[in-house]
């Protein structure tokens, strides 16, 4: 993937080393850069590729409800010793179209079904050190779409409770420290800025 991007206009990728490939590939990156003054350094960096992802909000209008995940996450775990949290529903796209993977996450996850989701916008959540882009989306949803309880595949080791909320309390959430992901918070954020607008306007 790197190797049709070898040289920019400032940078020159000099070296491509495979560090670790089991779910993800951690890669060593040298490279060189031409600074702003005109001078070269070289540079080495470790990326982490696990691949793209979509992440959507599900929000029923008529009771202002939205549709979150309770899970483990390992590095959160680790870092403050939360056993589970509260995220938006996401997933690998797996060289699936964004829409088609993240209506097939929130099927197995959150058990609702829809036929239409609306692409809200793209980002790097840790852009620093992860090539991962997410690809946001948010859904009309109510409980006619509920198929099943979700709760993940086992297979996989997904073991996820369904938290459904309003979007005023999941905001709450986010000042109070149960919601602590990124993408999440984006969501919520976006989505409450998007509904004000619209009772205001």
């Amino acid at each position: 993937m790197l190797k049709a991007k070898m040289d920019g206009k400032t940078v020159r990728i000099c070296d491509v080393e495979t560090i670790a490939h089991i779910k993800g590939k951690l890669i060593s990156v040298s490279y060189e850069q031409r600074r702003r003054d005109g001078e070269q350094q070289s540079r080495k960096r470790e990326i982490y590729d696990n691949g793209n992802s979509a992440v959507i909000l599900p929000y029923d209008s008529s009771r202002k409800t939205v549709l979150l995940a309770r899970q483990l996450r390992l590095p959160i775990f680790l870092q403050d010793g939360i056993e589970r949290t509260v995220e938006a529903c996401a997933g690998k796209l797996d060289g699936e179209t964004a829409e088609r993977r993240i209506m097939k996450e929130m099927q197995e996850e959150l058990g609702y079904k829809v036929s239409k989701v609306q692409r809200l916008f793209e980002l790097y959540v840790s852009p620093a050190a992860i090539m991962e882009k997410i690809v946001f989306f948010t859904c009309a949803y109510s409980p006619a779409n509920k198929v099943s309880d979700g709760g993940g595949l086992k297979e996989e080791g997904e073991d996820i409770d369904v938290v459904e909320t309003t979007l005023e309390e999941a905001a709450a959430m986010i000042a109070t420290g149960e919601i602590v992901d990124a993408k999440t918070v984006v969501l919520i954020q976006y989505l409450s800025n998007r509904t004000q607008d619209a009772t205001s306007g």
